[in-house]
């Protein structure tokens, strides 16, 4: 099987190394993508900046997956033109994606189905947005509408970081056009889960429950990131909480797509909120979450892109039923360690050379993931983002996995190298971080 794949940081060099251990996979294409990527795939420079030169340019490869990482090409509408020209796509198409793409489309889904999340409302006058906020009391979550890479998102435990929030957003378009409007969000008491689960127009596969690290600093503390690290499983998803997940959010969220004729195929992640009301609903997202992934693949066992394909054909269900292909859930632990640039996520630097980068080779229990490299003219890899690796390891046990993972990200060096020195510290010492 050829594949197609489109992205070019963490999560998707993570996609190439694990569709490379599938045996039906004999080829994987990844234009454009960074020197981590192309230990696992063909990694030609294209110019591809619209779903047309997109389109044209499967034509001349001719996939037989398509599979659409990042979440700003499947708002845009491009899992749709790929599906019309004739190729098996992962990934939603546009109506799907605003799942992701726009807070207020999905709290109104949400909201209309039972699901239980968060009361909320959307603004576009500032004014009403804070009068709202000050209604709800303190803590008060201000989310940008639209995409936001992660950052959109700010938890204000006072009245007048709630009315800061509002005004970047509103008045000072913090976000660009995903500023437009603002989710104005009660607060969640209560340890944040990630659920992947894969999807085939009607039914689901779940995956690996992660617990991802938001905050820049240890201790959650500092502004919110894309991640700056994961582990999987995550223990406080118990079965019991996981089949209420299932009863209550996962299956009636898909039902909820069909009822508006959303044919859904690709990755739903559920970011859940486990409060002592029960599993509740803090966004989804409708791709692959970045750092999770880099936790979540390496647990998986079977033929991924088999699976992955079988999702983009709407054939799920005889998977499901033991018939075909399958995934199964190595009995282990994962743990990711992002590493970034120093100012991260505020401005930073790049250029910088990084050494180590070979410290995973050899090793079948670990992996270094890049997220934003680049690799210079002399051929030296460089750094290129705020977030540049994530070390991932995986073990028998949870410590051994963070600590196999912490001692791969010593031995990666670049200037200004920052990374959060409490992953997984919830789960390992729940005592300690109650």
């Amino acid at each position: 099987m050829k594949i197609l794949l489109i992205g070019n940081g963490a999560r998707e060099h993570a996609l190439a190394w694990r569709l490379r251990l599938s045996p039906s996979v004999t080829r994987v294409v990844c234009p454009n993508g960074n020197p981590g990527i192309a230990r696992e795939a063909e990694t030609p420079a294209v110019d591809l900046r619209t779903n047309t030169q997109w389109r044209h340019y499967a034509m001349e490869v001719r996939p037989d997956l398509v599979v659409i990482g990042p979440e700003a090409p499947l708002a845009d509408g491009l899992a749709d033109v790929l599906r019309a020209a004739g190729f098996p796509v992962f990934g939603p198409g546009a109506d799907g994606a605003q799942l992701e793409a726009s807070k207020r489309w999905s709290k109104q889904l949400l909201l209309e189905a039972g699901i239980p999340t968060a009361r909320a409302e959307s603004f576009t006058d500032p004014e009403a947005a804070k009068r709202f906020a000050d209604d709800l009391g303190l803590p008060v979550v201000v989310k940008a509408d639209g995409l936001a890479a992660g950052k959109g998102v700010t938890v204000a435990a006072t009245k007048a970081e709630a009315h800061a929030a509002i005004d970047e957003n509103l008045h000072g378009a913090r976000f660009g056009a995903a500023s437009a409007s603002v989710l104005v969000e009660e607060f969640m008491d209560g340890q944040e889960i990630s659920l992947f689960a894969l999807a085939d127009g009607e039914h689901l596969l779940p995956l690996v429950p992660a617990q991802d690290h938001k905050r820049i600093f240890d201790n959650d503390q500092g502004p919110n990131t894309g991640g700056m690290g994961a582990y999987a499983p995550a223990p406080a998803l118990s079965e019991e909480l996981f089949s209420a997940t299932w009863a209550t959010i996962l299956m009636p969220t898909l039902t909820a797509l069909r009822a508006r004729g959303i044919d859904y195929r690709g990755l739903l992640y559920a970011g859940l909120m486990l409060t002592p009301e029960g599993p509740k609903v803090v966004e989804f997202n409708c791709r692959f979450g970045d750092p999770e992934t880099e936790a979540v693949l390496p647990l998986l066992d079977g033929d991924f892109a088999e699976v992955l394909l079988a999702c983009a054909e709407g054939r799920l269900g005889p998977i499901l039923r033991g018939r075909g292909p399958s995934l199964t859930i190595r009995p282990d632990h994962a743990a990711t360690v992002v590493l970034a640039s120093g100012g991260y996520p505020g401005e930073y630097p790049t250029g910088l050379p990084i050494a180590g980068l070979n410290a995973a080779d050899g090793n079948p229990q670990a992996m270094i993931f890049h997220a934003g490299t680049r690799r210079g003219p002399d051929g030296t890899v460089l750094t290129a983002g705020g977030r540049v690796l994530a070390c991932t390891a995986w073990e028998s046990t949870l410590a051994h996995a963070v600590d196999s993972a912490y001692r791969l990200a010593e031995s990666v060096s670049f200037t200004g190298r920052h990374f959060r020195r409490d992953i997984a510290r919830r789960a390992l010492h729940p005592q300690r971080s109650a």
